[in-house]
């Protein structure tokens, strides 16, 4: 009985040093790749908001240029104007925020009036932001209209403060149909991205 006990105790004896410390290495190992895979996680979050709000900022450019404007001259009795369409001009829009030390490593909570020169795109953003957004055009005044005009929608931002900005970039622009005379204005299907985790 006793030996029999003896061999029961033997055999229940617990984990060896070189076990526990392969364990341990094993659930380190699992925990670095799990804070890896963390941060890519996040910082993909915090993109998303500059690939959404640069790819609504495209679609209201777009829309901009399909509302109908006139010559603003008062027109001789008798006489008629033409409908012009045209993009946004984008020398008269301020990027938010102005700097980009504002967004740099944090949001950056904008107010109603930063946003007082886009009203020709009607975009604004209420939440605070990571990214600062821009909007420019290749041309001013009648030419954007023509065929040729393009703009640029961008955002960048600094996620992780260390001084390297992230950018991204969606253009667009007025083109004529190859098999007919159509003028219109269209986005590009993706954005261009350069260091987006930055």
């Amino acid at each position: 009985m006793i030996r029999k006990l003896r061999k029961q105790i033997r055999k229940s004896r617990g984990f060896t040093l070189v076990e526990l410390m392969i364990v341990v290495a094993i659930v380190g190992i699992l925990a670095a790749l799990a804070i890896y895979g963390v941060r890519k996680y996040m910082a993909n979050a915090k993109t998303a908001e500059a690939r959404n709000g640069i790819g609504q900022m495209a679609k209201d450019a777009v829309t901009a240029y399909f509302k109908e404007g006139m010559a603003p001259s008062i027109l001789a009795m008798g006489k008629s104007t033409a409908v012009s369409n045209q993009l946004c001009d984008g020398t008269n829009v301020a990027a938010v925020p102005a700097a980009a030390t504002d967004i740099k490593g944090k949001k950056y909570q904008s107010n109603p009036s930063d946003w007082s020169t886009w009203d020709c795109l009607h975009f604004s953003m209420n939440d605070p932001q990571y990214f600062q957004y821009d909007y420019v055009t290749n041309k001013t005044g009648e030419d954007l209209g023509k065929v040729g005009a393009e703009f640029t929608c961008q955002a960048q931002g600094d996620l992780d403060g260390d001084g390297t900005l992230s950018k991204f970039e969606m253009l667009g622009g007025v083109q004529k149909d190859a098999n007919s005379e159509t003028v219109t204005a269209t986005a590009a299907p993706n954005m261009k991205e350069t260091a987006p985790d930055e």
